[in-house]
Parts: C-alpha cells; structure tokens; sequence
C-alpha cells in the first residue's frame, strides 16, 4: 500500500467490514490459539510432514481450479472513529479449463480512498499471498522451520515458520507462520506478510509520484480457512490490522476479504483427497 499524501498528523486508516469502529489493535496471530508445545511430532518427521503438507496443497490447488466463489473486499479509511474513505470491490471468481482466474466484477463503487493507493501489489495479494498455498512447486523457493504443536480452536496442528530463501527481483513471497492440520495435513490458518516491500519495491528507481514520495508497505494479514464439502480447506476470512510506518507518518489500517458461496462447477470431476477422513464439526473459528 502506499501512502500519497504528506501530513504532519497521524491518520488512522482502518477498514471495517459489517462492524462499528472501535478501538484499534493490531493483527493478532494467535487468537483462539492455545500454548505453544515445542515436543517434536510422534510417528512421524517433520519433512515427512512438509512433504504430505505439499502433495495436500497440490491437491487443494486443483480443487480450488474447479470452484467458483464471492470475493468480498473493503477498506475504508478512518480518522479515530470516522470513516473518510472507502474501497469497496465484490468479485465472482471462476477458473478456465486451463487454471486460468476470472474476476467478474459485481460491485465496484467509485473508491474515495484520501490518504492510501492500492498498488499492483495489492491487488495481487487479494488475489494470492492472502490466501498463501504451500505447493510443491513453491515449496523449493522456501525454509519451513517446525516450532512446534498447537491446538487452535477445535483442531490440533503442527506449527511451521516459513521465509523465501532468495528474494528474487519482480518476484513477491510469503513470509510468516503457518498451521497445519495434524489429521488432513492441510495448511487450516496463516499469518504473515508478502516480501519484499519498501519504496517501490519491484521499482526501487521509482521513488516519487506527483511531487510525493511513494513507499509500497504490506500488512500483516491472518488468513482463516473452512472444510468445504469435507474435504477441502478453502480460505473464506481474512484481517489485517496493522501499523504502517510510512516517512511521512504512521498509519493503522484493518483490510477484510470475506471469500463465500463455494460452489463446484458443474460438470466437474470429484477430485478428492486420499487419506484420513475430514470432520465437517472442526473449524477455526474467525473471529
């Protein structure tokens, strides 16, 4: 996100989804998270774990290609309890035969948005790092580092640390924590930031926009995931609240995408996981 107007006060930026305003708080990665247990997995190793982790993830993948769903996306900007601005987008999102996205946009309302710009970046985190998939092709590009056990809510997962081992120029990456279902080894809940960011960041020559200096900053946003039709972890809520901590100021913002209506194409093959069978009671709450 970048900030395009120099001020000399603080503005608060949030966005609210269905919500009053209230009292600001950052991204909190582990609400609904129980203690942390450092002890090292049973019957099992840990690149063991990341393994199925990817062939899982692969599978999603190629699910998720035969869904269609709503993507429901607001920011509104806020100066302590009053809304100045808003964006608002609500996509259909279909894939092609070939994998390929298809955004058919349904309500778009002129943005009046003061203070922040929605870069290209931004719109591809909507679009992917939101939503961070552990592939087997993404997978070479990573470190995953086991921290541990942790029961989140209703489910019992293994807890990994991920960070891109290069950051490779015009390329974006997911950096944080992920939670790993421990019966379906699906990733069930992430938190973290897309990489790299600063002025511009796939632009470093790029340090100015009409007279004001232009930094690209990414929250950090937490991603919740929901078992749809027993068997697939599909993400359906996303927050972010955080600090922004631009030259010109300080900003804090809230960004929510509500993903919903997934609905199996029709004509479409089962393409159903192998393994132990998925409970439709568990959940990760969102909060």
């Amino acid at each position: 996100m970048s900030f395009l107007r120099s001020t000399s006060w603080l503005l608060l930026l949030s966005v609210l989804l269905f919500a009053p305003a209230a009292a600001f708080a950052d991204t909190n990665c582990e609400e609904g998270a129980g203690q942390l247990n450092p002890a090292q997995p049973k019957s099992i190793t840990t690149q063991e774990i990341i393994q199925r982790l990817a062939a899982r993830e692969d599978t999603f993948r190629q699910a998720r290609d035969n869904y269609t769903y709503t993507q429901d996306i607001t920011v509104q900007e806020l100066e302590s309890t009053t809304v100045t601005g808003e964006f608002r987008l609500v996509q259909e999102i279909s894939y092609t035969n070939t994998g390929e996205r298809f955004e058919n946009v349904t309500f778009a309302p002129q943005s009046s948005l003061r203070a922040l710009s929605l870069s290209k970046d931004d719109h591809d985190d909507f679009r992917t790092y939101s939503g961070f998939i552990m592939t087997s092709s993404n997978l070479p590009h990573y470190n995953l580092l086991y921290v541990g056990q942790q029961h989140v809510d209703e489910i019992d997962t293994y807890v990994f640390d991920v960070a891109p081992k290069t950051l490779e120029k015009g390329q974006r990456y997911f950096q944080g924590r992920l939670w790993v279902d421990q019966q379906g080894m699906q990733i069930v809940k992430s938190c973290g930031k897309s990489v790299p960011e600063g002025i511009d960041a796939n632009n470093p020559k790029k340090k100015k926009k009409k007279g004001f200096v232009e930094e690209n900053l990414s929250p950090t946003f937490v991603t919740y995931r929901e078992l749809i039709d027993g068997q697939y972890w599909f993400p359906t809520y996303v927050r972010s609240d955080d600090t922004l901590h631009f030259r010109n100021g300080d900003i804090q913002m809230r960004e929510i995408i509500k993903l919903t209506g997934y609905k199996r194409a029709s004509g479409v093959k089962d393409t159903a996981m192998h393994g132990p069978a998925q409970q439709d009671s568990k959940a990760v709450k969102k909060p």
